[in-house]
Formats: C-alpha cells, structure tokens, sequence
C-alpha cells in the first residue's frame, strides 16, 4: 500500500506526502498503469510492438466461436456474420487505434477524454475489465480442456493450474511479454497453419462439408436475416479486443517525418488490423466444426482441442502423436493471449479502484484480482453458456465503443468536442454526459431488445441497435450541451525541453517527488506545485478545488 505523510497545504489544509510500495515504485513491474506512457519508457520499435500487440490474438476463443456460430446457425448466416463484424470492428477499431498511439494512453484515459469524464469512465472501466476475465475464463477452459483430454487431470484442478500459471508470466509487463510473444510466435503460427494444409489435401470432401453444414439451423446452411443477427451479436463482443491492443499501442514510439509511413503501418496492423487474423481464425473454427461435426456430435464440435486433434490426425496416424501436437498448439495459444487479458484487466482495475476508493496498491494485485473472478467463471463451467453470455455482453460493450468512436471521428472533426484528448482528473469534469449518456442509452434500449421487449426482430439485431443508438447520440448531445463538459479548466501553459539528444525535460511531483514527463502533470494549488495523474487520482482531501478558477489567479508555476 502506500504511506502519507502530513504537510502544510493551502488555508491550514493538512496535504499528503506519499512514498508507494515495491511494486508501484517499480516501473518494470507497474507498466505506467495509469499513466501516460512516458518516452523515455517506450524504448521499442513499431514492430516489436506490434508483435507483442498480435501475440494476443493467439487466442483460441475465434475458433470456439466460430464453431458455436454455425452449430447454432449455420454456415451461411456464421459466415456472413464473421466477415460483417470484422468489417464493423476494423473500421471502429481505426480512430480507437491512431488516438491510443498518437497520444500514449490505454483505453481507459483515452475514454476519459473522449466524452466520458472523469468519473463517468469508470463505467467502463468495469466493461472492459468485464470483457478481460470473461475471455481469460474462456480461453482458459480450453486449455484446461486439453489438458483433461491429454493428461487426463480434472478439469477442477486443470482450470486451478491454466490460471495460477499466467499470474508469474505477467508480472513485469511489456517488457517480458514483448519478449514471450516474439519468441512464441513462428511456432504458433506453423501449428496453427499445418491442420488445415494436411485437411484440404487430404480430404477432398471438407469444402463440400463446410459450406453444406447445416448444424442444428432452423434455416438449414442457407441464410436467414434474423439468425445472421444472432450470429452476429456473438461475434460483435470481440469488439473490447480494441483496447488489449491500445494497452499495447500506447508503447509506439513518436511518429516522425521519417517513420511517419512505418507507424501508420504498424499501428493499422497492431490496431484494427487483428480483426483480420481473427475473422480467418473464426472462419477456421467454422470450417472444422463441420469437419469434424459427423465424428464427435454437434454437442463436442465446437472444442477446439477436439478441432485439433482431428485435424491432426490427418497427419499423424496412431500413438497419440496428433493428440499431443494438438495439446501443444493449445498451450502455446491459451499463454499468448491469457497473458494479455491477464495484464489488460490488471490495467483496466487499477484505474477502476484508484478512482472510486483512491488507492492504489499496485497492479500486481490486480492481475491477481483479475485472474481469480477469470477462475471463479471456469470453476462455474461458463464455456457451455457461451453463446449467451456473449450475446449480452456484446450489447453493453458495443455502445460503449459505439460512443467513443462517435467522438472521436464525428465531434472532434465538428468540433463539438476538443481535437486533443485530455486524461488528468484535474482538467475533467467527473462527468460528461456526451460519452457516458450515449454509451447509457445504447445499451439500456439494446439489453431490453435483447430481453424481447420489443420483439423477436430487435431483439436478433440488439448489438447493432446499440451501436447505432450510441454512435448517433453522441453528437445530438454534445451539440446540446455544446461542448461544455469536456474540459473543467484549461491546462496552464507547457513547456517541454528536450536536451540536444531530444530527451524530454521531466518535473518533480510535489506529493510523491518522483520525476515524470510534462504529459503527466498538473498544477495543483492544494498542494502547491505540479502533480502527476496518479497522485491526483488518490488525492481524497482536495475535493477538486483546482477546477475553481480563483484559485489559479495568481499561479505562474507550469505544468
């Protein structure tokens, strides 16, 4: 925890001096949690960014998806829906992308200022820490599948070990999973590639399989508007994956004349351009659940160890051998991307509890925190409620990104909203009811459709209707309101010097003295002097007199 320490402050106010423990004072281990992501920090290339960033998308969950889709619906509608999401997540995913690059934030500063406030994001702090334990629980059962299948340990005690076993792995952050996802990468992709090769040689009939596949669809494999929707709103809860891959985003280095073309490329790829692999992941779940559908019944045909394994045996025949490169290649997977929703909902915590109960411990006891509710899911077997779950979540999750997007690619451009995004608690109202109202009643009118409330029709199509519903409110309110709750006082005015090796000038915190970049500071006129966004945050004395402009008169100290 943290120790405070009494200062003299303001009108006899007594201020807190704050040393952190180990593991918030040690940058490895903290990530800049809550913070800006300094340069001085971000020391890796475009592309080993985007490694680490696509590394995550070794998930296994595209293919169980997939699988469940065109069991329930069939090929036709399974299909159009994967590549219709994609389509919908690729372009919402372009703004969310450049705005977390360009400006070093992770999801949840960047929704801060792009129309939620303060407060307001916190709300969306627990969608997307929601969306983090979700998928761990998912893509930890398939694991635990495997090692049931192989091993033949319990699944209780499989699911103990597949999240017990991420907790070491993701302790220092960025800088040991850039590491894990380069070095795994090569090895994932040809395990992941080789089945279907081995497949389509070697069964002339699999095409034929797939696009006949009927599963147990009303409308048989051929296509029907309301089961496209249902299919759809599964896939539409991938949507979060935009800010896993913003939590890496933040790191890019600063886009120059020079690399400007680089960046670009490698923040479209490590962005929105993970929808691309996972719609073929899905489509590849798809095509061996019909493959292998006639062998293990409709009920197994979505398991991807069992997928695999099928696959596999078209290579290897007897000893178990297709078995165990399947279990491999599920290993392999489950570590790439658990580790990712591991350290996003540590991130997306932290920022939770430091807002609501301003402390802040340390993100290694989040990661924990997370990775224990993601157990608690498995234990309740949540993988044979996944359609479902899915289903609903994807309503609250999609008006949520529906809202952001909206800001950014509509009011900013309007200048309904200010061109740059703002995060410190100091300059935000708790509350802008642009983003948080719109994202509200998106969701709100989605989950009731969902419920049947208006009728089986909008109830098939309720995840576009919150994304419809939130994109076009956005605007209307921020035009109304015209803007006003965006900024609660203007930033003094910056300077960042930068030495003849272009290093940037850092400034002292007033409460916890360590040094961070201009970017990250405040005035602050409770304590005195500059202060960083993570002290700010915890501050419960100040009761915000910085946004009072008679407090600021006669200030001259910069941010």
């Amino acid at each position: 925890m943290l120790e405070e320490k009494e200062a003299a402050s303001p009108k006899g106010k007594v201020a807190a001096k704050r040393t952190f423990n180990r593991f918030v004072s040690n940058p490895v281990m903290e990530d800049y949690a809550l913070r800006y992501a300094p340069k001085s920090f971000r020391r890796w290339g475009e592309f080993t960014v985007v490694g680490a960033a696509l590394g995550g998308i070794a998930y296994m969950a595209d293919f169980a998806i997939g699988g469940s889709i065109t069991v329930s619906y069939g090929f036709s509608n399974a299909v159009w829906a994967i590549l219709v999401v994609a389509a919908i997540i690729f372009l919402t995913g372009i703004p969310i992308a450049y705005y977390s690059a360009k400006y070093n934030i992770d999801m949840d500063l960047l929704t801060r200022g792009a129309g939620f406030g303060y407060l307001g994001s916190t709300l969306t702090s627990v969608i997307y820490a929601s969306f983090t334990f979700i998928f761990f629980s998912l893509e930890g059962s398939v694991m635990a599948q495997a090692l049931n299948l192989y091993f033949g340990i319990s699944l209780p005690i499989a699911y103990l070990i597949c999240a017990l076993g991420i907790i070491p792995l993701v302790l220092f952050g960025m800088t040991f999973l850039a590491e894990l996802q380069k070095k795994s990468q090569i090895l994932w992709l040809v395990l992941m590639i080789t089945p279907f090769v081995a497949v389509l040689t070697r069964d002339p009939h699999a095409w034929s399989r797939w696009t006949h596949f009927a599963g147990s669809s009303p409308s048989g494999h051929g296509f029907s508007p309301l089961l496209f929707a249902s299919a759809a709103g599964v896939t539409l809860s991938l949507i979060a994956q935009i800010g896993e891959q913003a939590d890496y985003l933040r790191f890019m280095p600063n886009a120059t004349a020079k690399t400007k073309k680089k960046w670009w490329l490698a923040v479209m790829i490590a962005g929105p351009g993970w929808v691309i692999l996972g719609a073929l992941k899905q489509l590849g779940g798809s095509f061996l659940t019909a493959y292998i559908a006639p062998v293990v019944g409709l009920t197994n045909a979505d398991q991807p160890i069992k997928m695999f394994d099928s696959a596999y045996g078209t290579l290897f025949v007897g000893g178990g051998a297709a078995l165990l490169v399947a279990t491999l290649y599920v290993l392999v997977s489950q570590v790439k991307i658990n580790v990712t929703n591991a350290y996003s909902g540590s991130l997306s915590w932290s920022n939770f509890f430091s807002r609501i109960f301003h402390i802040h411990p340390g993100r290694v006891l989040w990661l924990i925190f997370n990775v224990a509710i993601a157990l608690s899911l498995m234990e309740g077997d949540v993988f044979s409620f996944l359609g479902y779950i899915l289903g609903f979540y994807s309503n609250v999750a999609v008006a949520w990104i529906g809202a952001v997007v909206a800001d950014l690619v509509v009011n900013k451009p309007l200048k309904l909203s200010p061109s740059f995004i703002e995060f410190k608690r100091a300059h935000l109202y708790n509350f802008n009811p642009v983003g948080f109202g719109s994202m509200l009643f998106g969701s709100l009118i989605s989950v009731l459709a969902f419920f049947n409330l208006f009728g089986s029709t909008l109830q098939a199509w309720s995840p576009f209707l919150a994304l419809g519903l939130s994109f076009i409110a956005s605007p209307i309110i921020a035009y109304i309101t015209k803007g006003k709750y965006y900024i609660a006082r203007e930033p003094l005015p910056e300077e960042i010097v930068a030495d003849a090796e272009g290093v940037v000038a850092t400034t002292a915190c007033s409460v916890c003295s360590f040094e961070f970049e201009p970017q990250d500071m405040a005035y602050c006129p409770f304590h005195s002097g500059a202060i960083c966004s993570l002290c700010c945050s915890l501050d419960n004395q100040c009761h915000d007199m910085c946004k009072s402009d008679s407090h600021l008169v006669n200030v001259t100290t910069k941010s």
